[in-house]
């Protein structure tokens, strides 16, 4: 029997953007069919060093200073016995990808600009880099379409949190392609 995850929607929160230098403190992810019906759900809170997360967090200081509450919970989050190693994760979302994806078919990621949370997964998670398609599914593309040529906009809230975001994202998507007629 085929299996019906088409999609895989993942958002990463991370102590910041550099991909080298920053690192991976929460993911998500979302399986869905080509209607984003979610099918499955995943989510886990990765062990980063404390001073690491620290002098990182010091580097984006605009950005955590706009958000303290995020930046409260996702180092409390990564202080607490919740969070894993990190190929502790890898593995648990590889058995995800083997659980609700074929075997034959390429796992395509989702999301909001998806790129960049994908140069995180290149160097953080090499074996499930391998598992990904090559090809993405970026919501910010059409949001920039869809802004900068129908001045249409959709409210997507900042949550920053990886689970919620994803919500977003999908939520988002949809409304651009409400738009569309075929």
């Amino acid at each position: 029997m085929a299996k019906k995850a088409k999609l895989l929607w993942m958002d990463l929160e991370m102590t910041g953007l550099d991909p080298v230098e920053d690192r991976i403190l929460e993911v998500a992810v979302i399986a869905t069919d080509w209607d984003f019906k979610e099918i499955a759900v995943y989510e886990a809170a990765k062990q980063v060093g404390p001073k690491l997360v620290e002098k990182r967090m010091k580097v984006g200081k605009d950005f955590w200073d706009k958000f303290p509450s995020v930046r409260d919970a996702l180092v409390a989050q990564n202080n607490s016995d919740a969070a894993k190693n990190g190929r502790v994760i890898e593995n648990e979302l590889l058995e995800f990808i083997d659980e609700h994806f074929d075997e034959d078919d390429t796992v395509l990621l989702a999301g909001n600009s998806i790129h960049q949370d994908r140069k995180f997964i290149d160097n953080e998670w090499t074996r499930l880099s391998k598992r990904l398609h090559y090809r993405m599914l970026d919501v910010s593309a059409w949001k920039v379409v869809f802004d900068g040529k129908y001045d249409k906009r959709f409210a997507k809230p900042e949550e920053h949190r990886a689970l919620d975001d994803i919500r977003g994202s999908i939520m988002e998507l949809k409304y651009y392609l409400g738009k569309v007629r075929v």
